[in-house]
This record gives C-alpha cells, sequence and structure tokens, in this order.
C-alpha cells in the first residue's frame, strides 16, 4: 500500500486529556519498536509510564509543547507526535537561543503508511516556525529517517554526547 496523497492528507489535531491513555499505549509502542543499546536495559516495571501520564497531562497546555494526533477509525489513535521548544542562551548560530525537539512521532502498526506522520511533522514544522525556533532536532528511526530528509532535516553538525549521572 502505498502512501496517501497530499490532497487526502490525514486530519491532524491538538492532543487532549481525553487521549492520555492512547498517547501512553504510542509511546510505549515506540520505545518497543526503538530498542538499541540506548533504549537497553528497559525499565522492569511499568513506572515510567505513570510518570509519563503526569508529565503529558501537564504538557497538554504548555505552550512549548506540542502534541498532536491522528485519530484512527477503530476509536484509538492512529499516530503521535510531540514537539518542544526549549530556550537556550542565544549565539552566533542560534540568534534567538530557541531550539526545538520532535519527540517520537509513532503510528500504529495497523495504520501505517497512510500519510499519518508525514502530516503531523508537516503540522510540527508550522507550530516550530510560527515559535521562530532557530533550530530542530530529532533522533530518528531507521524506518523515519527517509521522511524526515525528505521533509528538510539533514545531519547535524555538532556530535553527540550524552551521560547519565
Amino acid at each position: 500500500m502505498g502512501q496517501r496523497p497530499d490532497n487526502q492528507a490525514s486530519a491532524v489535531r491538538q492532543a487532549v486529556e481525553y487521549d492520555l491513555v492512547e498517547l501512553l499505549r504510542l509511546r510505549a509502542l515506540l520505545f518497543e519498536d526503538l530498542g538499541g543499546d540506548f533504549f537497553n536495559p528497559a525499565s522492569a516495571d511499568g513506572g515510567w509510564l505513570d510518570a509519563l501520564a503526569v508529565v503529558l497531562k501537564e504538557q497538554l497546555t504548555d505552550d512549548t509543547v506540542r502534541v498532536l494526533v491522528v485519530d484512527g477509525d477503530d476509536g484509538g489513535l492512529a499516530a503521535c507526535g510531540i514537539g518542544t521548544i526549549e530556550q537556550r542562551l542565544p549565539g552566533p548560530h542560534l540568534t534567538n537561543g530557541r531550539i526545538g525537539h520532535v519527540i517520537g512521532v509513532i503510528t500504529d502498526p495497523s495504520h501505517r503508511r497512510r500519510g499519518h506522520s508525514r502530516a503531523i511533522m508537516r503540522a510540527l514544522q508550522d507550530w516550530f516556525r510560527d515559535r521562530e525556533a532557530a533550530r530542530v532536532d530529532l533522533h530518528a528511526s531507521r524506518e523515519g529517517e527517509p521522511l524526515y530528509r525528505e521533509l528538510g532535516f539533514t545531519d547535524h553538525p555538532d556530535p553527540a554526547l550524552y551521560w547519565r549521572p
């Protein structure tokens, strides 16, 4: 099955508190799909989901977070994507200091290849533009990378390192 043409794009909407259970399901699915050394060992219990529920509920109305969803035809959510904007110190290559982050675009397996992720990403890109983000970062899965490149994302020039205290 091919992707849906642009004139039949998925209906993207802002998530509301009613969507919380489905957002948790999709976020859990995201981490199941990612796997790899960075995400292993996974939390032995579901405590992270309880913490996620609290944070997501708060962030659904936060001006620096955008949680977008596409409704499925089965009563659940077909897809979701989250964008955040972080205010950092301005610099010569980041004049206003606003950095956007795309956090976990995921489509339920039964709803894939219908243009949902593309529609969510385009809506997030519009939101980042409206909020004057100077740059938008994301971490792409192997499956998602072609879409993100098509939407204008390129390799980051800075080396990425992390530390877990």
